[in-house]
């Protein structure tokens, strides 16, 4: 079977998009991967549409939310500010997958971060994430100064990088990258046909 992989920044409001949908579109396990968009922009010479001109930004953010809306999600809250610094929250995911939870801590750090509108720069509102979904708080914090986990969210990042990621979210099936939500179907249409 063929795999799929799942790049994701918890800051990113289209991966989060993503993570609502994924199981339903492709129906067969998928490999969740956090990576440092921060990271992949400055690999990439890129940046993000949210910091670009006040229009740019309130037409994106509009399309989130239509976006939302049509898939039937709960209306979008907007952490205040945002985006910012995600390092700490995409640390703790890297090691939530370590220790086999991290599904359940990303898919919670998403929702209240674009349900709740909860801001995951501040570090309280990642560990109550976290608490969430049943990790200790102080395992999570300590985690995310560990160099082990540090180097393997910077491996993965390189990684995606290699493969020709330059944003999130990218599913990655064989030698195919898919970027953006609305691409799911298109995901699908190649795992089946393979």
């Amino acid at each position: 079977m063929t795999q799929a992989t799942f790049y994701f920044d918890l800051g990113s409001p289209f991966a989060y998009l993503t993570a609502e949908r994924i199981a339903e579109v492709i129906p067969q396990p998928v490999t969740w991967q956090p990576v440092s968009l921060g990271a992949l922009f400055k690999l990439t010479g890129r940046s993000s549409w949210a910091m670009g001109a006040p229009d740019q930004r309130q037409a994106g953010m509009a399309e989130v939310e239509r976006r939302a809306r049509l898939y039937g999600l709960p209306a979008v809250r907007w952490p205040d500010p945002w985006p910012t610094n995600y390092l700490f929250a995409m640390r703790a995911a890297t090691y939530a997958f370590q220790i086999g939870r991290g599904h359940e801590f990303t898919m919670q750090a998403f929702r209240n971060a674009f349900q709740r509108g909860r801001d995951l720069a501040v570090q309280d509102h990642v560990l109550q994430a976290a608490t969430d979904v049943g990790l200790d708080s102080r395992a999570v914090t300590e985690a995310t100064s560990d160099p082990e986990i540090k180097l393997a969210l910077r491996t993965a990042t390189d990684a995606a990088h290699a493969l020709g990621a330059f944003g999130v979210p990218t599913i990655a099936i064989a030698d195919e990258l898919f970027w953006g939500d609305d691409r799911l179907q298109e995901a699908t249409a190649l795992l089946h046909r393979m």
